[in-house]
Order: structure tokens, then C-alpha cells, then sequence
């Protein structure tokens, strides 16, 4: 049939006023995704074609589910970005009978939510920060911001959602998901490993679609997430120990709680708990502790978290199997033995407590990495036959040149800073000898130590690889009644006397002093005493020798906790 233009526009006219008008209802956009809105008037199955693409999101109610798209552009990456569909629908891709935004893109998506009455904000976007979900995407390469710490829509992250606008949540996040898990309607899940800072959902990548930014949805204001620590690490797990060397790997081994699962104590009063009796248990311990007395059984590790202080006093007696690493452990007498509970002005620093006191032939214990001072009496005695200890890269040292005054025993100006005992009597020979076997290893003893570095009686004791720096001091090792020592490749450095072999010594004492390095020390030239009758320690355990000519500076960087 041949139509003229008169014909044309006769035929046309009510279907572009049907256009124009539309309806009350025209403006009134449906919910997901755009479908039906309130039901516009005119429209015929097959509405005016716009310039957008074709959508699938459904039309107003009146017009075809496919009909003609409005003048929205095109969401990148995704389906028109304004189906204005059948009768009624508005030429515009925000507002009309047709369905608005669109299903978004995956890359940019359409910026448009369902513009009015949508229904309330996100219903789950996409994990990685996509805003929307179907209708009104800003896609997943539009609204994530990825940061080291705490991802933006993160695992939970999403924003804005079904029929939600370009949201303006997922603002800054302080510590870890930008807004909104599972949707933008709750607050995210928390910052990985801290979070950084989110740049929140912009909606930068939604700008191709033309239609305007939909009102609806705006229950999902993309609420800032508060969760995530603040950078700083979980400090769930500690660092490794060093590999086990010495005593404590003889007659058996050293394996402390073993395979037990965990259990973090941040109290005094949980420590305590968690430490008794002989069921094996490893106990990480967080935080600083108030002062007080720890009595550990047998079958324990205990390891300290993120700086972790034990304060007071840590006591073993007739303990087995105890592992003890990566913790500070500060006695009672910080610059004053008055401090100890314990203290007698009668007697003097001697009174009080030890940091640390292991005793009552206790076996197989195992010190590494610790940071040990302020002991009362001593920082670490060993006394009674205990056997199989091992102390590796410890640090021993005291706080300041306190002063010990008055009492009957008092020491004056040296404070009793005495830090370690072996054997606590010349006369306990019947009890202590043959046992107190004990390696020490890649330790220092440092600022303020004067004495017992260690001072040894009766027992069978290695030293190898410890740094000496303690100036001032009297005497470093002190060779003592019933002793038998072994020292190698030691490193003292400004001390004075670095062996003792007259002060405290008898008939029985036999030290063997091998390739030590002295650097500007004083006092009695260290000599060997009844060699031949030292003990082997490779007899009885496998060990390597660091060379001295670097050991200082690796023990400094190296001991204590990590």
C-alpha cells in the first residue's frame, strides 16, 4: 500500500501523543530491575523506538516486555541503560513506565537504579564492590576501590544494589570493607589485616548511561564499616623457635604442650589457671600482666604474642617438659628489691624472688628467645638436680644500677645484680651432683649484670656462642665448687675477669675454655682448670660453632623476644 505523507501523519500522530502523554502512571517506575510501573495509559505493543538498544528489564505495564528503548544511553558492558519499554514508557531511561538502569553492566554498568520506588537499596551485589545488583550496577570495575589492607565491597563490600542509586555509601572505610555486606544494608565485615582506607562507591565507572541517577533505594546509604584491627597484625601467631640444641635434646627430648590447640591468656589470673597441673597445653599469652607469682607444671609451652610481659615471679619445681619462648619476663626489683612482696629488710635484695626460679629436679625445659631482668635474688637460678636444660638467645640484663643497703646480707652498690645461680650450696653435693646439666647458647647478658653470668656448682654445663657486654660487672662465668664446664667460642666484650677459676672453685672444678674472643677486657687472664677431666658435650648431643668474628652483632639483633 502506498502511503503519502498526509496518510503518514494521520496514522502517526496518536501514537506519538500516546508517547508524549503517556499516562499519569508514566513516571512511576517499577521495582527490580524496572519492571511494571503504575500503568501508563497510552502505548501500543510496540512503542516509538528511542535511540538507546533494546532491554530485557521488562516495561511499564502497557507495553511490550521488549518494546522500544528510551533515550537512556547504553550501560557499558551491560543491556540499554534506560528500557523505556511499551505504552506510556517515558523517552528518558530514568523515569516512565518502562523499566530504568536497566540490569547495569558487569564493566561500568549503568549508573541509573530504578529511579523512584525502587525497592529498598541492595539485595547483594557482587563480592568485589559492585554497586547494584540488578538494576542500577555501577559495575565491578566502576565502584571497587582495592586497597592493601581491607578491600572496598571486600568480601561483604557491596554497594548500592537492586534499585539502589549510585551509592553514595561505601565511603571511606576505617578499617577494612567499604558498606555493606551481602548488599550495602549492613556495615561490612570488617577490614582484612586492618584495612586501609576505601575509596568508597563513586560510581565513576557507571557515567556512560545517560540516565539520570535513580531516587530510589535509598534505604542503603552504604554506612561506613568500623570493623578491622588498626594495621598494626592480628598477632595470632608467634614466630618459630629456634631448633632445639643442647641438653634438653638428651634422654628423650623437649616438646613442652606439643600438638595442643591453643589457648590465648591475657591475664594474670588466666595464666595461672592455664599453666597447672601436667595435661599438655600450650598457652600463647597477650599483653602486659600484673605483677605476680606463675607456677608451671610439666607438659606446657608457653608463648608470648605481640610484645607479651610476664611481671613478678615464674616459679618451676619437680616440673617435666616445659617450653618457655618469645616472652619478657621482668622480676619484682625494677631499680628497688623493696618492690618484692617478698623482700626483708633484715636480710636485703637476697630475700626476695628470682624472675625466674626452675628447681626440685624439673627436667627437660627449654628457655628460647626470652628477655629475662629485675630479678630479686637472681633473673634465672637453677638449683636442686634438675637436668636436660637448653637456654638459647636470651637476653639477661637489669633496668638500672640498683642498690642493695641494708639487711645481712646486703651487697651494697652492686644491688645484688647477680643474675644467674647454678646450684645453690657448696654443701649439696649428695643432691646435686651428677645432675644439672644445662647449655646455654647464643645469650646475653648485658647492661648492669655483675655477677653469675652464670656461677656454676656441681653441674655439667656448656657455653657456647653467648655475648658478653655487661661493663662493670666483677666476673662473667664463675667457676664453683664441684663445676664442670665447657666454654667455646664465647665473645666478651669491655667486662672484667670473662672466667673465674679462683673465687669460688675446689679440688673438683675442671674448666676447658676453647677459641673465645676477649675484646678489651681486664682482670684475671681466663686459664683452663683440669681440662682433661671436662665432659664431651658431643658425646651426648650435636651442635655447630658460630664463627666470633660476626656473633656479637647477630646475638644483639638476635636474642630476646620477636
Amino acid at each position: 500500500m502506498i502511503m503519502t505523507h498526509s496518510s503518514l501523519r494521520i496514522l502517526l500522530l496518536p501514537m506519538l501523543f500516546a508517547v508524549a502523554c503517556g499516562g499519569t502512571g508514566s513516571k512511576t517506575v517499577g521495582g527490580q530491575g524496572g519492571s511494571a510501573g503504575a500503568s501508563g495509559a497510552g502505548g501500543s505493543s510496540g512503542s516509538a523506538a528511542g535511540s538507546g538498544g533494546a532491554s530485557d528489564t521488562g516495561a511499564a505495564m502497557g507495553g511490550s516486555p521488549r518494546g522500544g528503548a528510551g533515550t537512556g544511553g547504553i550501560g557499558a558492558g551491560g543491556n540499554a541503560g534506560g528500557s523505556g519499554g511499551g505504552g506510556g514508557g517515558a523517552l528518558a531511561g530514568n523515569s516512565g513506565g518502562g523499566a530504568s538502569g536497566g540490569r547495569g553492566g558487569s564493566s561500568g554498568g549503568a549508573t541509573a537504579g530504578n529511579s523512584g520506588g525502587g525497592p529498598p537499596a541492595a539485595e547483594a551485589g557482587a563480592p568485589g564492590g559492585a554497586i547494584g545488583g540488578s538494576g542500577g550496577m555501577i559495575g565491578s570495575s566502576g565502584g571497587t576501590t582495592s586497597s592493601s589492607g581491607g578491600t572496598t565491597g571486600g568480601s561483604g563490600g557491596t554497594m548500592g544494589g537492586r534499585g539502589g542509586t549510585v551509592a553514595t555509601g561505601g565511603t571511606t572505610s576505617s578499617g577494612g570493607s567499604v558498606a555493606g555486606s551481602n548488599g550495602g544494608r549492613s556495615t561490612g565485615q570488617g577490614g582484612s589485616s586492618g584495612g586501609s582506607v576505601g575509596s568508597g562507591g563513586s560510581g565513576a565507572g557507571g557515567t556512560r548511561d545517560a540516565g539520570a541517577a535513580g531516587a530510589g533505594g535509598t534505604r542503603d546509604a552504604g554506612s561506613t564499616a568500623t570493623g578491622g584491627a588498626g594495621g598494626t597484625g592480628d598477632c595470632a601467631t608467634p614466630p618459630a623457635a629456634s631448633p632445639l640444641i643442647g641438653w634438653a635434646t638428651a634422654s628423650g627430648s623437649t616438646t613442652g604442650g606439643g600438638n595442643a590447640a591453643p589457648v590465648t591468656v591475657t591475664t594474670l589470673a588466666a595464666l595461672q589457671s592455664a599453666v597447672k597441673g601436667t595435661t599438655a597445653a600450650v598457652i600463647y599469652v597477650k599483653g602486659v600482666l600484673v605483677p605476680g607469682a606463675v607456677a608451671i607444671g610439666s607438659n606446657k609451652t608457653i608463648v608470648g604474642l605481640c610484645g607479651a610481659e610476664i611481671h613478678g615471679h615464674i616459679g618451676m619445681s619437680g616440673s617435666s617438659n616445659v617450653i618457655l619462648r618469645n616472652i619478657k619476663i621482668v622480676g619484682y626489683a625494677v631499680g628497688n628489691c623493696a618492690l618484692d612482696p617478698s623482700y626483708s629488710s633484715a636480710t636485703g635484695c637476697s630475700s626476695g624472688d628470682d624472675a625466674i626460679s626452675i628447681q626440685g629436679k624439673s627436667d627437660h625445659i627449654w628457655l628460647d628467645h626470652d628477655d629475662i631482668s629485675d630479678g630479686t635474688d637472681g633473673n634465672l637460678d637453677i638449683t636442686h638436680a634438675d637436668d636436660f636444660i637448653t637456654i638459647s638467645w636470651t637476653k639477661f640484663h637489669y633496668s638500672s644500677a640498683r642498690t642493695d643497703n641494708s639487711g645481712s646480707d646486703s651487697t651494697g652498690a652492686n644491688g645484688h645484680r647477680y643474675s644467674n645461680l647454678i646450684g645453690h650450696d657448696d654443701g649439696n653435693a649428695s643432691e646435686d651432683t651428677g645432675h644439672l646439666t644445662i647449655t646455654w647458647h647464643h645469650n646475653w647478658w648485658a647492661n648492669f649484670v655483675m655477677e653469675r653470668q652464670p656461677r656454676v656448682r656441681f653441674g655439667r654445663v656448656h657455653l657456647f656462642n653467648n655475648l658478653y657486654t655487661s661493663a662493670g660487672d666483677d666476673y662473667c662465668i664463675g667457676v664453683g665448687v664441684g663445676a664442670n664446664l665447657r666454654t667455646e667460642k664465647n665473645v666478651f666484650v669491655g667486662v672484667k675477669t670473662p672466667i673465674d677459676t679462683t673465687g669460688y672453685s675446689d679440688a673438683t672444678s675442671a674448666v676447658s675454655s676453647t677459641d673465645n674472643l676477649y675484646s678489651g677486657t681486664s682482670g684475671a687472664a681466663p686459664a683452663d682448670l683440669r681440662a682433661s677431666s671436662v665432659f664431651d658435650p658431643a658425646s651426648v648431643y650435636t651442635y655447630t660453632l658460630d664463627d666470633t668474628s660476626s656473633l656479637q652483632a647477630a646475638i644483639e639483633s638476635g636474642a630476646g623476644p620477636k
